[in-house]
C-alpha cells in the first residue's frame, strides 16, 4: 500500500494521517481493519513504566591537571558511577545505589536515591555533585576531584539502556503466606493482589508483534527526546507461546535503545524507589508504527481484549526460577481492576501508568504531524519467531557451580 518513503514526503507536506495505537483500535472497530489501513499512515505507541536496564553515559571533560577516572572511583551525588572506560568516560546505571545505603539489612530497605534519581535529575538540569578518585599517571597526574556537573557542563550525555520496551510480561501473584517485596511492587500473601506492568493496547511491540516495521534503526521517541534502537535487547526471545495470530502471550522482545540525554525531558524519565527491591527509573517510550499494508494495520489495531498474559506466582516460582503459569488473562480484564485466579477473585493494579503511555503515544504523533520528526526504515531486523536464540541460566553456563 505505502512505503516509509511515501509516508515521510507527507509528513514533509503536512497530509499525514497519524493516529495513537489506542485509536487505531476503535477505527478498526467501527470501520474495519482494510478501511483503517487505507485511512491511516502512521500508528504512534506508548509505555511508561519501571526499566532497571536503563543507564547513561557521560564524557565528563578534562581537568587541569588531567585526571584518569578510568580505572578509579566515581561518585555522582554519592551513587557510584561505572569508570572502567577511558579517562573521562563514565556510566551510570538506574540500579546503582550509594555505598551507605543499607540495602536490605533494614528489611524492608526504602532505597530513597539510586542511579535512576540522578539520571532524572541531571535530564532536569540540577547539579550533580562528582567525586573521583584516581591512581596518578604521568599523563594524567591528579588523583582526586570534587565538583559539580551537570548537562551544559559536561561533553556528551546520552541513554544506552540494555533492555527496554519489553513485548509483553507476566502477572505477578503470590502464593505464599508473607508479604513479597519485588520489581513488580509489593505482592500480598494467598492471592490478595495481582500486579501488572504493560500498556497492552498501546504497548510498542505488542503493536507489531513480528517485528516489521520495528529494528535497529528504528527513531523513537525516547525520555521525551528522539531516540533509536540501537539492537535487540538482551534477554529478547521472540520464541514463546503465541496466540493463533502471532501475538506473544507472554515476556518476548525487548529493544535495546540510545538517545541524547541534553535533549530528554524529566517528564518522562523518573527515579523510583520500590520497597523491598532497589532503585530503578520510569521511561516513556513511544515508537511510530508505518502502515505499510493491511497486516500492519491488523495487528496495530487489536484491543485489550485479544492481548493476553500469563499470570506468575512470585511466591515459589518466579524466584526458584520455575518456569510455569498458573492462568493466564487479557488485558481488558487486568484493567476492569478484578480477575479471576484459582477460581478466585483478585484485585489488579499496574505499576506502570496507562495514563503516561498515553501522553508518549499523543506527543510522538503531534512530533510527526508537526514534521518534527519523520520516520525511519529499519537497517536491520530484530531476530524473529523462529530465530535461532537461546537464553540460558548461569547453571548451564558454569555447571558444578553453587
Amino acid at each position: 500500500m505505502r512505503t516509509v518513503e511515501e509516508i515521510n514526503e507527507k509528513i514533509k507536506k503536512g497530509k499525514v494521517v497519524v493516529v495513537t495505537a489506542e485509536e487505531m483500535v476503535a477505527i478498526a472497530k467501527e470501520k474495519g481493519v482494510k478501511r483503517a489501513a487505507q485511512m491511516v499512515d502512521v500508528v504512534t505507541t506508548g509505555t511508561f513504566g519501571p526499566m532497571c536496564s536503563t543507564g547513561m553515559f557521560i564524557n565528563l571533560g578534562h581537568s587541569s591537571p588531567r585526571i584518569k577516572i578510568g580505572g578509579g572511583k566515581c561518585l555522582l551525588n554519592d551513587v557510584p558511577a561505572y569508570a572502567g572506560l577511558a579517562a573521562v568516560d563514565i556510566y551510570i546505571g538506574a540500579t546503582a545505589l550509594p555505598e551507605e545505603d543499607p540495602r536490605n539489612s533494614v528489611y524492608p530497605g526504602s532505597f530513597k536515591y539510586g542511579g535512576g534519581h540522578v539520571i532524572e535529575d541531571f535530564v532536569a538540569g540540577k547539579n550533580i555533585r562528582l567525586v573521583a578518585y584516581a591512581y596518578g599517571t604521568d599523563c594524567y597526574p591528579r588523583r582526586k576531584i570534587e565538583t559539580y556537573i551537570n548537562k551544559e557542563t559536561v561533553n556528551e550525555a546520552y541513554l544506552y539502556n540494555p533492555r527496554n520496551c519489553y513485548q509483553n510480561y507476566n502477572v505477578a501473584v503470590n502464593l505464599s503466606n508473607r508479604i513479597l517485596y519485588t520489581y513488580m511492587g509489593i505482592l500480598k500473601p494467598n492471592l490478595q493482589n495481582a500486579n501488572f506492568c504493560s500498556a497492552g493496547q498501546l504497548s510498542p511491540l505488542l503493536k507489531d508483534p513480528n517485528y516489521r516495521t520495528i529494528g535497529i534503526g528504528t527513531r523513537i521517541f525516547l525520555g521525551g527526546g528522539i531516540g533509536y534502537v540501537a539492537w535487540r535487547g538482551t534477554q529478547h526471545n521472540p520464541n514463546v507461546k503465541r496466540d493463533e495470530n502471532g501475538i506473544p502471550k507472554m515476556p518476548a522482545g525487548t529493544l535495546a535503545v540510545i538517545g541524547d540525554a541534553k535533549a530528554m525531558n524529566p517528564r518522562f524519565l523518573r527515579g523510583a524507589s520500590f520497597i523491598g527491591y532497589g532503585a530503578t527509573i520510569f521511561v516513556g517510550i513511544g515508537i511510530p508504527i508505518p502502515v505499510l499494508d493491511e497486516e500492519v494495520a491488523y495487528y496495530a489495531s487489536r484491543g485489550d481484549e485479544e492481548l493476553w498474559a500469563q499470570v506468575v506466582d512470585y511466591g515459589t516460582d518466579y524466584p526458584q526460577n520455575i518456569k510455569k503459569s498458573i492462568g493466564e488473562v487479557t488485558y481488558a480484564e487486568l484493567k476492569s481492576g478484578v480477575i479471576k485466579v484459582n477460581g478466585k477473585e483478585v484485585p489488579s493494579y499496574p505499576i506502570s501508568s496507562y495514563s503516561m503511555a498515553v501522553e508518549v503515544a499523543e506527543t510522538l504523533k503531534q512530533w510527526i504531524l508537526n514534521g518534527k520528526m519523520y520516520l525511519t526504515t529499519p537497517v536491520e531486523e530484530l531476530p524473529r519467531a523462529g530465530a535461532d536464540i537461546k537464553i540460558c541460566s548461569l547453571e548451564e553456563a558454569r555447571p558444578g557451580f553453587m
